[in-house]
């Protein structure tokens, strides 16, 4: 017996719907809406992008790092995120967009990548604060990611959990040897916490009713959690965390309930919108140095195609 084939976008909209419901994958030759196409195809890139970016921050310490254990671990993190890039990227171009593409509107501003990579680290104690606090808001967010309804995205998400929560690891081991030193060692790692928290938290986006992605993506279950739920989450495990060790918190208004979640100050909006929008501290140079090496590396990726590599 022959199965009849869909046709109408009614019924192809239908059997979609179906597969969501049901946890289903939607895999790339499925149909899916264009609204659905274009939603991934901007969160993916959008994921990637900020993989390779954060790769700059970081890559400035290499030489710095204060030990040569330091020093190798900080270089397999970067080598991470590079990776995390490539594997995202690739389940990007399963949607009918190609790498270059991607590259292209990232370099015309037409595509952003996560707002806390446009400020600066200013000091070792930054590489702590960023593994510990970027990274740990990242497992929290990809997690419920390793669920979303897209095949390619939520396998290439599996690999990527598993390498961010040693890149946690690794700050907060930064942190807690810092307050384990000299007062000046101590007053350092506070203040790489007091920059980068806010800007960890801001990683979630903004409130989920004044997003205007969030509804679909919550019922195609791309997201699985919304933004605030999975703030708070970050929230509450890491203040804890911060304790164990002596640091505190940079919130005035944090406040901890009977159920063992905490009341807290709400972020500045106002900051926020305006680093996505282009104007933070490193937005320009983070995207002239991406610009400058990709045009420098032209010739490796002649050299690759030529030889028939991929």
């Amino acid at each position: 017996m022959m199965k009849t084939v869909l046709t109408s976008p009614e019924e192809l909209l239908k059997e979609f719907e179906e597969k969501i419901n049901s946890e289903q994958k939607i895999e790339p030759l499925d149909w899916m809406p264009e609204e659905y196409r274009n939603h991934l195809i901007r969160q993916i890139s959008q994921h990637a992008h900020s993989e390779v970016i954060g790769m700059q921050p970081e890559g400035n310490w290499i030489t710095r790092a204060p030990s040569l254990r330091s020093k190798k671990i900080l270089l397999a993190k970067i080598q991470d995120e590079g990776g995390h890039g490539l594997y995202l990227y690739s389940a990007a171009e399963t949607l009918g967009v190609s790498r270059d593409q991607f590259i292209q509107w990232l370099h015309k501003g037409k595509a952003k990548y996560a707002s806390v990579f446009n400020y600066p680290a200013l000091t070792w104690a930054d590489m702590g604060a960023i593994g510990w606090l970027v990274d740990g808001a990242a497992i929290t967010n990809q997690v419920s990611l390793q669920r979303t309804s897209y095949g390619p995205y939520s396998r290439a998400m599996v690999r990527i959990c598993k390498e961010e929560s040693f890149h946690q690891r690794q700050g907060y081991e930064i942190m807690w040897k810092m307050m384990q030193g000299t007062k000046d060692q101590q007053e350092m790692a506070q203040d790489a916490l007091n920059r980068w928290w806010w800007p960890s938290l801001m990683m979630f986006g903004p409130h989920d009713g004044d997003s205007p992605q969030s509804a679909n993506a919550m019922k195609w279950k791309i997201k699985r959690e919304t933004n605030d739920n999975l703030r708070d989450k970050f929230i509450n495990k890491t203040i804890p965390q911060a304790e164990l060790i002596g640091l505190k918190i940079p919130d005035s208004k944090l406040e901890l309930q009977e159920d063992g979640t905490y009341i807290h100050s709400d972020i500045n909006w106002e900051e926020f919108w305006k680093v996505v929008n282009g104007d933070g501290p490193c937005n320009e140079q983070r995207l002239e140095h991406h610009i400058k090496f990709h045009n420098e590396g032209e010739w490796v990726r002649e050299a690759a195609i030529k030889s028939g590599l991929k």
